[in-house]
């Protein structure tokens, strides 16, 4: 446990993290800095609560909701206990069998705290009173594991940014919650024991906490995996995990001996309380046995103590290289998925991406597999990031690490370097084939033992895959998130409101309010080259969401942060303004009264923004560092010269323009097997390039809508992005994403995250795709994207 997962808040809980900006933080942090209920108030601040678990840093840290219920109970003026439990009856999971039974009494607790006298309530007396509770309750978390959280949170409090988005809570986690306090309600049933408690006149035996975890973990997870072989995008995976179940020999929790032996002749002792003395003893004489007992020489049997477990962070780490593409991630995944829901395991589990670099991932809800299920990365082994996870990121030697990866990259010598190198903390290493064969490996005292073999009879498991529901258009939903930039360029846009160079460099100012970076080809200057497609090229996204009115001039420029400043100049105002496109720092100046003539208009030269008329002596300087300001300045021929070359030099992005199409409404599939983009049609043209032309036919196969994305009867989808770009991911995980351009008229290009095909127009200046035929491509994607459609028909 770190962090982000003790201090995490829940969908429809009766908890939220606020941000109360009426009060500072000594961390310099102080945005969530509140713990409160929803429409009812707050629980306790931020640093507050801090000192309290360093109070109970030393008997473990109590869960963190039933803590807050505990701080709530016992603080001072009007508590409305029973409001919250009203709204937590109304929450979806409180009928559960395994939760419903918990809330009543659960409640009688936080009810019997309230009854305290108020000066057990306070002061040093509240810390005493939290810590006689909680060192009587189960579930806390171990002293090690609590200094590791306090420690983490001393280091970065801005990690609570993260805990602060909600995630969905589980019948598990909410019936651990209660069942807590229940059990607490248990030993200590009334005002007076838990006093008498505090006092130490009385000691509670500790009692099985009655939270049915196991159970709710296997029923949820059963759930779980039936979504996975219910939803069309992870069926391949859902349908292997129970089969990997079946077989799977890999222990799911290790125990190690107490500090004591559990039984037969080593428990036997000559210490110990007169209830646990040997019958035997009492059969000797009243002086024999006296001095038996005087002399430690009576037999006692000690305290049996169960087994403990040891505490290992679990990480699963699943190449996503080029090699391990297709079904070997298909195994991957659900080979990671089977340890991590298995009904037998009982610790948390991290799963990271391993490609260029190390990328954590989720694999808790249906969504989330099916976006990680399309990590990607270009390199083809992943030796870096494996030596890079152990050396720098992961040192610590507590840990239990399972390496899923194609068994054809065990052959890399750098990988088998990196493996054998860290056997020690390598504990597993799991092998996938695209014939359905997993293998598994355990690293034990230095040495490789293949511990089984399970081979999937893919064919039958994927006989067959579900029809996806009919989705029903949900106008008032948000649309589907987009990247900033996609492995290859936008088209340039038609419609702008500045163009600029800067440095060597052409940028747009577009009418989407965002600033875009373009560039000419060397071909340019090539007198024999002529060809458009060979000469310009697309753009690529640097910031967006500009906030800006598109009116007067514009000019473009670094400061020493390498930070874009814009200027803009609206002569009818006689306003000049300063802009920060990183930090959105903003300033103006009204220039009434310094006379400037209205033919002088905005430049950029050598720092400075300029006021500028090639006819004046006098023109105006303008800062682009610090707040803004305007001085009088000298024109001189380098000003003039490089005004002229710049307009020569924006005037040629201007010789090759395209209309795109970003307003799509609808998309299907015609007779001619093409794409059908509103009125538009994709299909194949000259040497089997792709472009965008007027429909000339309907679409027999319509997907549904929802905003942005649109989804076909199998699960295949398209994310239409009005910059002008389209995503298509198909529900056959052996086919990767793949993105086209939605220029009309001209030729377009395909492109995967590794590789490329059509118009070098789409093409980055710097880039490691792979570049490939059309024909290649098309065969190979779009067309059997479309194939994969056509069979489930409408």
């Amino acid at each position: 446990m770190d962090v982000k997962e003790y201090f995490q808040s829940y969908e429809d809980y009766f908890w939220e993290w606020k941000t109360d900006e009426d009060v500072p933080d000594d961390t310099g942090y102080n945005e969530n800095n509140l713990i409160s209920i929803p429409e009812m108030g707050p629980i306790v601040y931020r640093p507050y609560l801090i000192e309290i678990l360093k109070e109970l840093q030393l008997i473990g840290l109590p869960i963190l909701s039933p803590l807050l219920l505990t701080l709530y109970a016992t603080s001072d003026g009007y508590l409305d206990l029973k409001g919250i439990k009203t709204n937590l009856r109304k929450h979806p999971l409180a009928s559960h069998e395994h939760v419903k039974h918990l809330i009543r009494p659960a409640f009688q607790f936080l009810e019997t705290l309230k009854s305290l006298h108020y000066n057990y309530k306070k002061g040093k007396n509240k810390v005493l009173l939290l810590q006689t509770i909680f060192k009587h309750s189960s579930g806390n978390v171990s002293e090690k594991h609590s200094e590791y959280i306090l420690n983490g949170y001393l280091r970065n409090s801005r990690k609570i940014a993260e805990s602060a988005q909600k995630i969905e809570i589980t019948v598990s986690k909410l019936s651990k919650d209660l069942g807590i306090l229940v059990a607490l309600n248990e030993k200590f049933p009334s005002s007076e024991t838990l006093i008498q408690v505090m006092k130490g006149n009385l000691e509670i035996a500790d009692i099985e906490d009655e939270v049915i975890e196991e159970e709710t973990t296997v029923e949820t997870d059963k759930d779980f995996i039936e979504e996975l072989i219910e939803e069309p995008k992870t069926f391949q995976v859902g349908s292997l995990i129970k089969r990997i179940w079946s077989g799977l020999k890999i222990p799911m929790r290790h125990l190690s001996p107490g500090e004591q032996p559990i039984g037969g002749i080593s428990d036997v002792t000559n210490k110990g309380d007169f209830n646990r003395m040997l019958l035997s003893e009492f059969a000797n004489e009243d002086e024999v046995f006296m001095n038996r007992v005087a002399n430690n020489e009576a037999l006692y049997i000690q305290r049996e103590i169960p087994p403990e477990e040891n505490i290992f962070e679990r990480i699963i780490l699943i190449d996503t290289s080029l090699k391990n593409w297709g079904t070997p991630k298909v195994l991957a995944f659900a080979s990671a998925i089977a340890v991590i829901k298995h009904p037998k395991a009982n610790s948390e589990c991290k799963v990271y991406a391993l490609g260029e670099t190390t990328i954590p991932i989720s694999l808790d809800k249906v969504n989330e597999v099916v976006e990680n299920l399309n990590q990607v990365s270009p390199v083809l082994e992943v030796s870096y990031a494996l030596e890079k996870f152990f050396n720098e990121e992961h040192t610590q030697k507590d840990l239990e690490v399972f390496f899923i990866t194609n068994q054809e990259n065990l052959a890399n010598q750098n990988l088998q370097k990196v493996i054998h190198e860290n056997r020690d903390r390598l504990k597993f290493l799991v092998t996938t084939s695209s014939d359905g064969e997993l293998n598994f490996y355990k690293h034990h005292k230095g040495t490789r033992k293949h511990i089984q073999k399970i081979v999937l009879p893919l064919k039958e498991l994927w006989a067959n895959p579900p029809r996806r529901k009919k989705i029903i258009e949900n106008n008032n939903g948000r649309k589907t998130d987009l990247p900033l930039n996609y492995p290859i360029l936008f088209p340039n846009p038609v419609n702008k409101i500045a163009t600029f160079l800067y440095e060597g460099e052409f940028f747009i100012l577009s009418n989407k309010k965002q600033l875009l970076r373009t560039y000419l080809s060397d071909n340019y200057y090539d007198k024999k080259n002529y060809h458009v497609s060979k000469i310009y090229r697309g753009c690529e996204v640097l910031i967006e969401n500009i906030s800006l009115k598109p009116k007067g001039q514009f000019a473009l420029a670094k400061n020493k942060r390498q930070e874009f400043i814009l200027c803009q100049y609206q002569p009818d105002k006689k306003l000049i303004s300063k802009l920060n496109l990183n930090t959105k720092e903003y300033s103006e100046l009204n220039l009434t009264g310094k006379n400037i003539p209205s033919d002088h208009r905005l430049i950029y030269f050598k720092k400075y923004f300029y006021l500028f008329n090639e006819d004046s002596d006098l023109i105006h300087l303008i800062n682009t560092e610090g707040s803004i300001s305007v001085e009088n300045s000298l024109n001189n021929d380098l000003i003039k010269k490089s005004v002229s070359k710049v307009s020569s030099e924006i005037s040629r992005l201007n010789d090759y323009e395209n209309k795109t199409l970003n307003n799509v409404m609808t998309i299907g599939i015609n007779e001619n097997k093409n794409i059908v983009l509103s009125n538009y049609e994709l299909h194949k043209s000259y040497n089997d390039a792709l472009q965008i032309y007027k429909s000339r036919s309907v679409a027999n196969i319509l997907a549904e809508r929802n905003k942005n994305r649109f989804t076909f009867s199998d699960g295949s989808e398209i994310i239409a992005d009005s910059r002008g770009m389209l995503t298509f991911k198909s529900s056959d995980k052996n086919i990767p994403v793949f993105y086209v351009p939605t220029s009309i008229g001209g030729f377009l290009a395909l492109a995967t995250n590794t590789e490329f095909s059509g118009s070098e127009y789409f093409l980055p200046e710097t880039t490691l795709l792979k570049v490939r035929t059309s024909e290649e491509m098309y065969s190979e994607y779009l067309e059997k994207f479309i194939d994969q459609i056509w069979e489930y028909g409408t």
